[in-house]
């Protein structure tokens, strides 16, 4: 027998057959294996058409798995031309004898008309859950590893889209899943999602099943690594016996935003509520005409806080914490960001009494997306309402942010920090409190964001958005440990707090 299956999604077209022609040519190659749910009206040796819809369900998955009779299966993913490098199979065969690893993925080029780019991907670490990791279009899985993860934790659940996530999710609690560092093959008709599209289909309606199936597995997965905390071990936040000067400030770090700062001040200083609060803008060093907007509204307004701080290397999080430690924070501490804007003057009101309401250490509401005009755009309201209390901490592992506004309780956040950071300091802050404890939601709009080209994830290039996912990989994986030690301590009966 040949060491290797290819298995792949029929699509129709020539791509099609211009990625797997040259495979099945392949001495390595022993079967090839089209998942279809329409006719394939030609046929080419070593195939077999499974009929299906998808690779992703457990009702395909689970008989490939069992009809499988080679050491490896390679798996196709996309509808678009994928072309092999020379020798890329022996490579990466090659790569998995050496290492023993389950799942072995591979950097690669995109390809067009015009040029050949480099297309690197990130190594895969604890924290490496989300279900949509880059593992490029092509994977190497171990077919002895996949069968020691099935046997072990049976057959994949029943599920259309959380297949495969449910698969490498299994296979990597026992087995390393290898970043091979050389491009082996080449992507040609790569569709990049446009907008806000990819970053914002978590919350999509229309994805609203598959993000269930895909919670589920997690959910699961958590259970089987002795990472999942039971709601019962959430606490509330106990009141801080420190005074505060007001009941709440609202937070502004801000650097070089002259055309959105003013309208994001009016609109915390236009609060009306039945509570003492201020307003803290921590000015970064900002080197445009922000710093002098913010001297004339301190100026005007005794409750704006203009903050500049003694220390250059500050990201948005270290602006956080010179925020959270001035003298003139209060109780709580509620989160507007220099490009966005309360869309109600009530919005604070609302936050600090969800707060008061379930003494929570952190209450989250939701806002809706609008663009540089404030013009409502799709997705409009993000709201997170997949969160719930019984297992919305464990969730929050899988995707990447829990949504705004933000409140918190000050006396923890000091004990607490975020990371000096400017890209996820704020989704570390959420992950460390709902390890421990309550969080509280609000499901009506309360906060105007805008996506504009000033947003810190916008137009980014490969390199940059790998080092993103990079860091949030590494804060998951540091929290997956902090939360396998807390379930060992309870285990052995002794106090949740770390």
């Amino acid at each position: 027998m040949k060491p290797l299956t290819i298995v792949a999604p029929y699509s129709p077209g020539p791509s099609f057959e211009k990625t797997l022609l040259p495979l099945t040519k392949s001495d390595l190659v022993e079967h090839v294996m089209i998942v279809s749910s329409e006719p394939v009206h030609f046929k080419l040796e070593k195939w077999q058409v499974l009929v299906g819809d998808s690779l992703t369900s457990s009702e395909m998955l689970n008989p490939i798995l069992a009809g499988l009779r080679t050491d490896y299966f390679l798996l196709m993913q996309g509808s678009q031309q994928i072309s092999i490098e020379p020798k890329a199979l022996e490579k990466i065969l090659g790569k998995a004898e050496s290492t023993k690893a389950g799942l072995i993925f591979t950097d690669f080029y995109d390809e067009n008309e015009h040029r050949k780019t480099f297309h690197p991907l990130i190594d895969y670490q604890p924290g490496s859950v989300r279900d949509d990791f880059d593992f490029g279009s092509m994977m190497l899985f171990s077919v002895a590893a996949a069968r020691n993860a099935l046997e072990e934790y049976g057959p994949i659940r029943r599920v259309k889209f959380a297949g495969l996530y449910d698969l490498r999710l299994r296979i990597s609690v026992r087995h390393s899943m290898c970043h091979f560092q050389e491009p082996l093959y080449s992507v040609t008709g790569i569709e990049e999602p446009s907008g806000g599209e990819e970053i914002f289909a978590y919350v999509e309606q229309r994805n609203e099943v598959a993000q269930k199936e895909m919670e589920e597995v997690f959910t699961d997965y958590l259970k089987s690594i002795g990472a999942y905390l039971p709601p019962q071990l959430l606490r509330e936040a106990q009141p801080t016996p420190e005074s505060f000067p007001v009941e709440a400030s609202v937070i502004i770090p801000v650097r070089n935003r002259e055309e959105t700062i003013a309208e994001a001040v009016g609109s915390a200083l236009s609060q009306e509520a039945n509570i003492p609060y201020n307003v803290i803008v921590v000015d970064n060093h900002s080197t445009d005409g922000t710093t002098a907007i913010l001297s004339d509204f301190a100026r005007r307004h005794s409750r704006l806080k203009h903050v500049i701080p003694k220390r250059t290397d500050l990201g948005i999080g270290g602006c956080w914490n010179e925020a959270l430690q001035h003298e003139a924070c209060g109780r709580y501490a509620v989160q507007l960001d220099s490009d966005d804007l309360y869309n109600s003057s009530y919005t604070l009101q609302k936050m600090v009494d969800m707060l008061h309401r379930g003494n929570y250490a952190m209450v989250i509401g939701s806002y809706t997306l609008v663009d540089s005009s404030l013009e409502e755009i799709p997705p409009g309201l993000v709201d997170h309402h997949e969160w719930t209390d019984e297992n919305g901490h464990n969730n929050a592992l899988r995707i990447n942010g829990l949504g705004a506004p933000r409140a918190f309780n000050t006396g923890l956040m000091r004990k607490i920090g975020f990371l000096n950071v400017s890209y996820g300091e704020d989704y570390a802050a959420a992950l460390r409190i709902c390890r421990e404890y309550r969080i509280g939601r609000i499901y009506e709009s309360l906060y105007l964001c805008r996506r504009w080209t000033g947003n810190t994830d916008a137009a980014l290039s490969i390199e940059e958005a790998n080092r993103n996912n990079a860091f949030k990989d590494e804060i998951r994986t540091l929290e997956i440990l902090a939360r396998k030690k807390i379930v060992e301590r309870t285990a052995h009966g002794h106090s949740v707090s770390p």
